[in-house]
């Protein structure tokens, strides 16, 4: 391994470094604010270090990892957004008690998961980025122990991300046995050896450890529990960052390997996409649970990137990466929210907990206002221009079907997301709710998201460079 392969795996390597260093701080000193400043220094670091690695790049460094601008561009992503949650993390955890400082070591220890994912080109390298990242959560989600909803969300997950695991593994299994290759630039050039039945079975089998990690319909059973159970912060964490890894691997693994040129393949993705649109939307509107809300919104927003995934051109990454974005500062932004608003008993998940929360905390009220009409696609949102995208490069493919429901399925999903924001300026409740004291850091994080919805919203040029210039590796 040379040293141009050292410095191209650096962000990688600063966040596996940092996970040793908070772990030896925790042994030393027990204090919270001591691991998350470690926390956020590492990952800050490992952020600059993407950055520097760009001249260096592409890297094939063994046959695990791929190393280019398109690996390095989701890997900012997700280590912007686990700072977001670290900050956010903290912020909650300081309304609970007991020790609370392992929760920045499983963070990191997710994000490294992450990382390893969107750079991964091998089927080895895919496994043990999905496991690091799988066994990561299930600890974030059950981690606070004495709620019994985040034991059950714990326990589900822990179960279900195994069925899914076994599922992903026999389907690599099956598609080495057809092919004799591991990694997905073979995969595309190796003709099937055995039976064609083998392969598509491989390719099904896969598809569902996929989808089961995106939870997208009929896949998603186990999203609003989970999301319902797990710490705002961890729900965040899950919404994001583990999804845009998710995606990003899934983008390479069915362009490099050409498995979406098969006709059976696009067909199941094009039923997952509208299963997913259709339950996410119609689902949602029968919540009063802000967290379930959110969760089931997250699967209609994953029905719609498979619009674009399907559409298979350049055009398409870049609607998916710059959707990706958008979506995740919205969910950051609204879970924020639910993280300032939490108190030490129990989360504010109900929609009454926000009843008339303008005329007690217009700030907050109105960050999540524009968070929740991003994500409805409003103008002058950066949720409207990716569901823009979106619906560009469906079209350029021709999928005017999906279009059709992408669209159908966008307007009945306005209703839960105006819903919440009536009742955020309705009259408040007589009994106010709880008012948390808002730190710096918080106000801070929440306001920076708040900007970046509506300034890429409104000028999206330099988002949009970015993309353009992070594709040149993939293709």
């Amino acid at each position: 391994m040379s040293t141009r392969d050292l410095f191209a795996l650096l962000p990688l390597l600063l966040i596996a470094v940092s996970t040793v260093v908070v772990m030896l701080g925790i042994a030393f000193k027990r204090a919270p604010a001591l691991a998350a400043g470690l926390t956020l220094a590492g990952l800050t670091a490992a952020f600059l270090s993407a950055c520097a690695a760009v001249p260096v790049v592409p890297r094939q460094v063994t046959s695990l990892l791929l190393v280019d601008r398109y690996a390095l561009f989701y890997m900012g992503l997700i280590i912007a957004s686990a700072a977001v949650v670290a900050v956010l993390s903290y912020m909650y955890c300081e309304k609970h008690e007991g020790q609370r400082e392992e929760l920045y070591l499983l963070l990191l220890l997710a994000t490294l998961g992450c990382a390893v994912l969107v750079a991964s080109s091998h089927f080895v390298s895919f496994l043990l980025g999905l496991e690091v990242l799988s066994v990561s959560l299930y600890a974030m989600v059950a981690y606070l122990t004495d709620r019994k909803l985040a034991l059950e969300a714990g326990i589900k997950y822990l179960i279900l991300a195994s069925a899914s695991a076994a599922f992903l593994l026999f389907g690599m299994a099956l598609i080495y046995a057809a092919t004799g290759a591991m990694e997905f630039s073979k995969l595309r050039e190796v003709s099937p050896s055995g039976s064609e039945f083998l392969l598509l079975s491989g390719l099904a089998l896969t598809l569902t450890g996929i989808g089961f990690k995106l939870g997208v319909a009929p896949f998603h059973l186990w999203t609003p529990d989970v999301y319902q159970g797990a710490s705002p912060p961890v729900a965040a964490f899950v919404a994001t960052s583990s999804k845009s890894a998710m995606v990003a691997l899934l983008l390479r693994y069915f362009y490099l390997s050409g498995a979406l040129r098969n006709h059976a393949v696009f067909l199941v993705v094009a039923t997952i996409s509208v299963l997913s649109m259709c339950a996410g939307n119609f689902l949602a509107l029968r919540q009063t649970n802000v967290k379930r809300i959110l969760a089931y919104s997250s699967i209609a927003h994953f029905g719609y990137i498979l619009v674009a995934f399907l559409a298979g051109s350049s055009m398409a990454i870049g609607a998916v990466a710059f959707y990706l974005v958008a979506y995740t500062v919205n969910l950051l932004a609204a879970f924020g929210v639910v993280s300032v608003l939490s108190g030490s008993g129990q989360d504010a998940e109900d929609l009454e907990d926000y009843r008339g929360l303008f005329w007690r905390r217009p700030g907050i009220a109105g960050v999540f206002t524009v968070a929740l009409l991003s994500l409805a696609g409003i103008p002058a949102t950066m949720g409207f221009l990716g569901k823009f995208y979106i619906l560009a490069a469906g079209a350029n493919a021709a999928a005017w079907p999906l279009i059709v429901i992408l669209v159908v399925t966008s307007v009945a999903g306005l209703f839960y997301y105006l819903r919440i924001v009536v009742s955020l300026f309705a009259d408040p409740a007589e009994q106010a709710a709880r008012s948390e004291v808002l730190s710096g850091g918080g106000a801070l994080v929440l306001a920076l998201l708040a900007i970046l919805l509506i300034w890429l919203g409104v000028y999206p040029s330099p988002l949009l460079d970015l993309i353009r210039t992070s594709l040149g590796g993939f293709n």
